[in-house]
């Protein structure tokens, strides 16, 4: 997507963050608005509004402990790309009178390096190592709000929510594990609003992708390594089977086209288990991943799919039938579209899909290959021509309790 930075290009800050106030005043107050916010801040000011978020204060939250701050640490999965972060942002943070910070999925502080002078500042705001800093808490703010948009934001003066945070300016971006998709945290350039400028979200959002290119290119070194064990095993093995990686990568099969993953229960065991790309199988446990063995019993279709989204970080489904109950996590794009199919139980083409999620008709080949990738994940459950979930399945939507589905989409059929 395009990048959008705070400060249109050639205005003037003062000026521009004068007029954010009385915008940020006017949006408070009920008053009409002088111009209108740009739409990711407008949208969080909305949620900030329905939450009843105090603008003067937040609603701080205690910092964590240094035990509890070390725990975070080692379980974000951020450790690994901290000297790549590091080694990006760091020079430009000290030279531009800027802080490095970054947060896991929840919003809480792990790491903050970069100006003495500006961690000082930065102190006196409640902004350091082990506070919360999701937006349900500290307001509208570059991190927070780049954790529930899923994508690189800049915040700039009154952007800010919360009246203590006019003087700064952040741009943050998220980082997702390419595993699984799985939202890991954000990284942030934060300082003083007079340090403000338009490239500084471009240049955040680089780094946060030669991040998860590091993670990535450890994960095609561990499925390599899988790779090895694989051939050997899968040689003896009789029938068809697969072996994968936790996350459903598949290093080597037998009897079966390869493809690149199949989706597992979150919570995979060992024993029998239904996969929607399968049916029935068998799964064992190996070193670093699974052998997946199908079975040649008649499969039992599932009869039930549950979509939670009540949670804003990440989204399950849930299938079940008289072969048992099935569990995965869901990316958000995904999501999005099986809430949007959940609502059109009669299906929908690949250019009304397109025009829900993109409000264009003609982004059919972005639609299609997704659903192309969904329906092998998925198998069974989601049919074709049009796209739709099976007749026979019952599908049931569970929302968000303040009634908010997906607050990251920005797709026309969601946010309607």
């Amino acid at each position: 997507m395009q990048l959008e930075a705070a400060l249109p290009v050639g205005a003037d800050p003062r000026r521009h963050a004068r007029v954010l106030a009385k915008v940020h005043e006017a949006a408070l107050s009920g008053d009409a608005l002088p111009s209108h916010p740009r739409a990711v801040i407008g949208a969080s000011w909305q949620r900030m509004r329905r939450l009843g978020l105090d603008p003067d204060r937040g609603a701080p939250v205690p910092a964590l402990v240094p035990e509890e701050l070390e725990a975070r640490r080692r379980e974000s999965g951020l450790a690994a790309v901290l000297p790549a972060l590091r080694g990006g942002l760091i020079s430009l943070a000290e030279q531009a009178a800027h802080i490095l910070v970054v947060v896991d999925a929840d919003g809480r502080v792990l790491w903050r390096d970069g100006s003495t002078a500006v961690r000082r500042r930065a102190d006196g705001l409640g902004f350091f190592e082990g506070v919360d800093w999701h937006e349900n808490v500290a307001g509208t703010n570059a991190i927070g709000t780049a954790l529930v948009a899923r994508h690189p934001v800049q915040v700039y003066s009154a952007e800010h929510y919360v009246r203590n945070q006019h003087d700064w300016t952040c741009a943050a971006a998220p980082l997702h594990d390419p595993r699984d998709g799985k939202l890991l945290g954000a990284v942030d350039l934060s300082g003083p609003a007079s340090t403000v400028h338009p490239t500084t979200l471009a240049l955040v959002d680089a780094v946060a992708k030669l991040a998860e290119a590091h993670l990535r290119t450890t994960h095609l070194s561990e499925l390599e390594r899988l790779r090895g064990l694989a051939s050997p095993l899968l040689a003896k093995v009789k029938g068809r089977a697969v072996i994968t990686d936790p996350h459903g990568w598949i290093a080597a099969s037998a009897g079966l086209v390869p493809v690149g993953r199949i989706a597992l229960p979150n919570d995979v065991t060992a024993g029998r288990a239904w996969l929607p790309a399968y049916g029935n199988c068998l799964m064992e446990p190996l070193p670093g991943g699974w052998l997946v063995r199908l079975t040649e019993e008649e499969d039992a279709p599932p009869t039930r799919v549950v979509l939670d989204l009540k949670s804003a970080r990440e989204s399950t489904l849930r299938v079940s039938g008289a072969a048992g109950a099935w569990s995965h996590r869901l990316s958000p794009r995904h999501a999005e579209m099986l809430y949007i199919l959940a609502r059109h139980r009669q299906g929908r083409s690949a250019s009304e899909l397109s025009l829900d999620l993109f409000g264009d008709a003609g982004r059919t080949v972005t639609v299609r290959a997704e659903m192309s990738r969904m329906r092998r994940h998925f198998g069974g459950i989601l049919l074709g021509r049009p796209y739709r979930f099976a007749d026979d399945v019952e599908v049931v939507v569970e929302r968000p309790s303040d009634g908010e589905v997906l607050p990251h989409s920005v797709a026309p059929a969601v946010r309607a």
